[in-house]
């Protein structure tokens, strides 16, 4: 077989003259619609209107062209059915052996913010899915490209054999369906948040790739990093790299959970993070100020950690990251000095992120399991003066309740079991993912050393007993945060009251696993 006739209808028209043009040099019959009609014709590529074919014209503003038995028999026809073959010979028909279409823009148009309903609609593409499914389906005899990508691959095997290969056909269409299934799932989700379906009984997303990396977690694993075709600003996903070597999946995995610790704050703040969890964070008047305590909360697991400002690194806060090995910077911006002088380091990461902003929008988290998934709202719960109850005799100081309020936006994002000690607006001792939480307690305290005496502590959940305050009255703790909630809230209670410590309930968890 060769190819002998293309329908071409693109929204997208990148290097659609040059594909087009060399499609006719090969003696390709082209078949087009409106505006790709008009460009072709006006490039000087010889070109006939859709309405030719079908002996119909286009109507209801374009909504209908392509829905027509001339135009899908002579993409489904099996080629080599005797019977497809008469019936087309019967009605005056014939086979279309290229179609090249991309779709109407519905994820740009539905990214405006002051896009309406009715334009919304009016970017579902009804025919363009339609002519890629059946000349998909149809690819043992049918060429189909979505991609721009495609064309050179499409016209060398067209310039050489005069059609493409049985295995080039495949590829195409097995991209075409992971395309239109793309497609609708932003259609499905976009349609189901305008009536309120958050959680609905057929839950489908769709991701672009971004790249891919060397391994997963560990070498012997496959990765690859992707992102959501919606995805605004201010995540790792839209970062832009001025300075390093690739990210790893492990890097991707602790910048993502250094930024979202960082956005908490509002206040010039530094987050240092190993292995997903916090290991120093401090807030101040400037980003060095801010950085110096997150390097003092430990100077030992920030070497080699991934740092999340939310300020503009300056030169001299540069200047005092570039004392030690660091993995990866992520900041708003760096100015031209801070980046020059970061960049002496050849692997260093240097990601710059734009405004970095707590992001309030509706999101939820997925987490992948054995055979599905599980989906919740991500954590975006920030508690308020209503939430706060003193339930000790002694009354937090206007000094503690600050680093009380400091220490839960942090402990918030350390995981379970977790508790995290402050000082001085900084974390001085973290415990994180224990199997009990008087241990987790125990692992603070001994990080925190002397700095643990007058300092705070947060829960990220309730105590079980009072075995865990004893712990932080005999280490010098004077204040905690908790949520509250165990039936056994009054022996926490009264151990703290018989130690002098301040005790606030919040009544909300935040579990991390």
């Amino acid at each position: 077989m060769a190819i002998r006739r293309a329908l071409i209808s693109v929204s997208d028209k990148t290097g659609i003259v040059e594909f087009a043009s060399e499609l006719a040099k090969q003696g390709v019959q082209i078949i087009s619609t409106g505006g790709t009609q008009k460009l072709l014709k006006d490039e000087g590529v010889p070109v006939i209107g859709i309405s030719e074919v079908t002996g119909f014209p286009e109507i209801m503003d374009g909504r209908v062209k392509t829905l027509h038995p001339n135009v899908h028999s002579g993409l489904l026809a099996v080629r080599d059915n005797e019977e497809h073959q008469a019936q087309m010979k019967e009605l005056g028909l014939d086979y279309i052996d290229l179609v090249v279409v991309n779709l109407y823009p519905f994820a740009a148009t539905i990214a405006k913010p002051d896009v309406t309903y009715g334009d919304a609609i009016e970017n579902i593409d009804i025919g363009g899915p339609t002519m890629l499914r059946s000349a998909a389906k149809n690819h043992a005899f049918v060429t189909v490209v979505v991609d721009a990508a495609d064309y050179a691959r499409v016209l060398e095997e067209v310039r050489s054999a005069g059609d493409t290969t049985l295995e080039t056909r495949k590829r195409l269409a097995a991209k075409v369906f992971r395309h239109t299934a793309a497609y609708d799932s932003l259609i499905s989700n976009y349609l189901s948040h305008q009536v309120g379906e958050a959680l609905p009984e057929k839950y489908t997303v769709t991701y672009e790739k971004i790249q891919e990396l060397r391994y997963g977690e560990n070498p012997h694993q496959k990765a690859a990093f992707y992102r959501e075709p919606l995805a605004g600003g201010g995540n790792i996903t839209t970062a832009e790299k001025l300075h390093g070597k690739e990210l790893s999946y492990n890097n991707i995995n602790d910048a993502n959970a250094a930024l979202q610790i960082v956005k908490e704050f509002d206040e010039p703040a530094v987050v240092a993070v190993k292995h997903m969890n916090p290991c120093g964070v401090g807030i101040g008047a400037t980003i060095l100020d801010a950085y110096s305590k997150a390097f003092e909360a430990d100077p030992v697991s920030i070497y080699g950690g991934i740092i999340a400002a939310n300020r503009t690194i300056d030169e001299a806060t540069a200047r005092r990251m570039h004392e030690i090995f660091l993995e990866i910077i992520i900041a708003p911006d760096f100015t031209p000095e801070a980046q020059s002088i970061l960049m002496q380091k050849k692997n260093i990461r240097l990601l710059k992120l734009g405004e970095i902003k707590a992001d309030q929008s509706e999101t939820f988290n997925v987490t992948t399991i054995e055979g599905g998934m599980l989906i919740q709202e991500a954590d975006r719960y920030r508690i308020g003066e209503d939430d706060l109850k003193v339930v000790t005799e002694r009354q937090p100081t206007e000094e503690e309740l600050k680093q009380l309020l400091f220490a839960w936006k942090v402990v918030k994002h350390v995981k379970s079991n977790a508790i995290l000690l402050a000082s001085d607006n900084m974390t001085v001792g973290v415990g994180a993912g224990q199997m009990n939480r008087v241990g987790a307690a125990k692992i603070a305290i001994e990080q925190a050393g002397e700095k643990a005496k007058g300092a705070v502590l947060a829960s990220d959940a309730f105590f079980p007993m009072g075995d865990t305050l004893e712990v932080a009255a005999q280490a010098g703790i004077t204040a905690v945060i908790q949520p509250g909630g165990s039936i056994r809230d009054e022996e926490s209670i009264r151990v703290a009251n018989e130690n002098g410590i301040a005790m606030i309930m919040t009544g909300v968890r935040h579990f991390k696993h």
